[in-house]
């Protein structure tokens, strides 16, 4: 639950199939917040905008259309390009490191009560300054928990609001295409539903607090590697099913204030100036009413960019400034109703969320709350800590002499980049651990350097728990999936795995990792636990999962292979990542498990998997063409944590059109006592059925039998049923 959320009850949370429907509209519910801080209300102080009767566009009761038509004649051709770049040259990479520097700013325009835009990083927390590190984004992606989404959004909005931001740049939900790339940490992994579901409550929980979103990076970005200038080709269907739904939910589910274009050119496009994406779909076809801010520098040319759709130049007017928009005007490239419209699109996306009706946001550290804050950090590492593997040795069982091997156990991990917070305070796992073993347990430590050092300390230990990390961060790709790769400074991790494995049977492995890696030495140890960039509060939740107290929440939102030729777009550099700076999208919607699941290709963690301290058991399978009920029970003797999936078989319409062999279309995340049962209903709709259809331009639902699975993973089917559309009939 957000500890910034408005009081009320809790309803119950369910993501069934329709997604970009009925289903996302559950995130509307509201949730307890007893030790909450409060919501934002409204300003006693005047409001920016002036005297509605000197000003008539500062009148609340209009729209924010009519608000804008009675603003827009008044303003000069300065004014009105004043409003489409940032003041900030030192924006985006450089800006937001110290206490006042925000990330951008747009200066306003005083004499017409238009008040200044200021905005910050937030993926991953506020990124100005000092502030509260939330655990890695791909941590909420894998609590599979539309709740905890927009717990994290309104943790993240609520300090940016206290820093003075007014909007916060974020979510990342670009889907995973390949597992080396550098910002996986930031997204919410490899499946376009998950991301979805995700990406849509995080905006919600964000917006709440009063400040505005910026869901990127629209349309698809999947590589650090040539960034700037890679040429994406991409078939329509790929775009429409992979890339383009979490887009589309953020939009129409999670009412985006904004959206930020990236980098690279899809289809000989450049992603800020592609009047396909951002007039044709986003505007016309998902009726966005927001603006459209590039990413920093990836405004490629004043036309093109005015022309294609571009509302908002980050981070300084190199394309957008006075000089180059009037003279594009004087030789009839650009008109002056383009440039309106974009004006227009800046003030009625301001208007909309209030930013003329209050006072300025102050920059006041004193009204964040830490320790509410860094509670939620707690709570959402908590509910995104995954177990892998466990062959008894988890729980702890109170041992008296443990060992902890490896860096990684006595510091702070994180991704680098625009994502990257610097925290107010932190747990490392050893200080957590430590703090909840008691003073009658006897703890050591070694880096891990020196092998033969760590096995001995192994060999003097009840059980011994070794940490390893990879490094990844925007800029840069990761070459391969091995932990010891891209970072000599780590040493080799494997190889320390597999040493204190030899050492002391009773071995645990605890990841820290932004994506997936190969795990080798996986049948020699008992337990693996991935906890994700774990956060200020990383090494308290950790402790608590690792002891018990709570059941490991998680479940892995991308498929870890058990080489690294297995992976999606694995050794085809026409793929990735490209030749000559291009790189084509030729396995279509085989993305992530689809990939897997397509080729036949056994992983070493499927998509969606998990362990539980407790045991389920699923019963009951009910399957319509409208929807699938299934009853859980817990069969343990512990209170756990269970998240069935959906996943459905579609036929596929024609010979050119394969479908992969399942699709995930629904999971909820339901905590049951021992003995305790509960019934889950997925919901279907036609856009859950539909692929699209090339040719027709539009969605489709092809008749044919339906296969649904359900159970605990992408892999692990606990039922199957079937059923049927367009007068086909499902073999008994």
């Amino acid at each position: 639950m957000s500890p910034h959320a408005g009081t009320g009850g809790r309803a119950t949370r369910v993501w069934g199939a329709g997604a970009l429907a009925s289903a996302l509209v559950a995130t509307l519910w509201t949730v307890p917040s007893a030790d909450a801080q409060p919501r934002p209300s409204a300003a006693k102080a005047l409001t920016r905008c002036g005297d509605p009767a000197k000003r008539p566009w500062c009148r609340k009761s209009l729209t924010p259309d009519q608000r804008v038509a009675l603003l827009l004649p008044k303003m000069t051709a300065d004014e009105k390009i004043s409003l489409l770049a940032s003041d900030d040259p030192l924006g985006g990479p450089l800006g937001g490191i110290s206490e006042n520097a925000h990330a951008d700013t747009s200066g306003g325009v005083a004499r017409l009560g238009i008040p200044p835009v200021y905005m910050a990083d937030g993926p991953a927390g506020v990124r100005q300054g000092k502030a509260t590190a939330l655990p890695a984004p791909i941590a909420v992606a894998a609590a599979f928990d539309p709740s905890a989404a927009r717990d994290y959004g309104s943790t993240v909005a609520w300090e940016a609001r206290h820093r003075g931001n007014d909007l916060i740049f974020g979510p990342t939900v670009d889907v995973l295409r390949s597992p080396r790339g550098g910002r996986s940490f930031e997204g919410f992994g490899e499946d376009p539903f998950l991301s979805a579901a995700t990406g849509a409550s995080w905006i919600r929980g964000a917006q709440a607090q009063g400040v505005m979103t910026s869901v990127k990076h629209l349309a698809v970005y999947t590589q650090e590697t040539d960034r700037l200038a890679l040429k994406m080709k991409v078939d329509p269907r790929t775009l429409r099913e992979i890339y383009l739904p979490p887009f589309e939910a953020a939009v129409k589910t999670g009412n985006a204030a904004t959206v930020m274009c990236g980098f690279g050119q899809l289809n000989g496009r450049w992603a800020c100036q592609d009047g396909t994406v951002l007039n044709r779909i986003l505007r016309k076809e998902w009726g966005f009413k927001g603006l459209v801010s590039s990413d920093h520098t990836a405004a490629q040319d004043t036309v093109g960019a005015a022309n294609g759709g571009l509302d908002l130049e980050l981070p300084y007017g190199f394309k957008y400034n006075g000089f180059a928009l009037k003279a594009a005007i004087a030789q009839k490239k650009v008109a002056w109703a383009t440039v309106d419209g974009h004006v227009r699109a800046v003030l009625r996306t301001m208007f909309a969320f209030g930013l003329f009706d209050r006072a300025a946001y102050p920059n006041d550290l004193t009204k964040i709350s830490r320790a509410v804050s860094e509670a939620a950090a707690q709570r959402l590492e908590e509910s995104g800590i995954t177990l892998l593997k466990n062959a008894g040795a988890l729980p702890l069982k109170a041992p008296r002499r443990i060992a902890l091997i490896g860096g990684a156990a006595d510091a702070n991990q994180s991704g680098f980049g625009s994502a990257q917070v610097q925290p107010f305070t932190s747990v490392t796992p050893r200080q957590g651990i430590a703090k909840r073993a008691g003073a009658g347990t006897s703890i050591t430590y070694t880096d891990g350097r020196n092998q033969g050092d760590a096995a001995q300390a192994a060999r003097d230990a009840d059980v011994a728990i070794v940490f390893a990390t990879d490094s990844e961060g925007e800029f840069f790709d990761r070459s391969c999936l091995t932990l010891n790769c891209g970072d000599p400074l780590k040493g080799d991790q494997d190889g320390l795995i597999s040493a204190v494995a030899d050492a002391n049977p009773n071995t645990v492995v605890v990841l820290e990792t932004g994506g997936p890696v190969l795990t080798p030495w996986a049948d020699k140890v008992k337990g693996v636990v991935e906890a994700w960039y774990p956060g200020s509060r990383g090494g308290d939740a950790l402790a608590r999962v690792l002891y018990g107290d709570v059941d490991p929440g998680g479940r892995l939102p991308f498929t870890f292979p058990a080489a690294e030729g297995d992976a999606p777009a694995a050794g085809n550099p026409a793929q990735y990542p490209g030749v000559d700076k291009s790189v084509t999208f030729s396995e279509g919607v085989l993305v992530g498990y689809r990939h897997y699941d397509a080729k036949g290709i056994a992983p070493r963690y499927p998509f969606g998997h998990g362990l539980s301290y407790t045991t389920f058991r699923y019963s009951g399978l009910q399957v319509t063409p409208a929807s699938v009920r299934v009853t859980v029970t817990n069969t343990g003797a512990r209170t756990g944590v269970a998240v069935p999936q959906l996943y459905l078989g579609m036929p596929a319409p024609n010979v050119t059109t394969p479908q992969p062999p399942r699709q995930l279309k629904g999971f909820q995340k339901i905590t049951l006592a021992p003995g305790a049962s509960s019934t889950v209903t997925f919901p279907l709709t036609d856009r859950s059925l539909a692929y699209w259809d090339t040719a027709a331009n539009g969605w489709k639902v092809a008749p044919g039998c339906y296969r649904v699975e359900l159970g605990e993973s992408s892999r692990e089917t606990a039922l199957t049923g079937a059923f049927a559309r367009g007068g086909a009939a499902c073999p008994k």
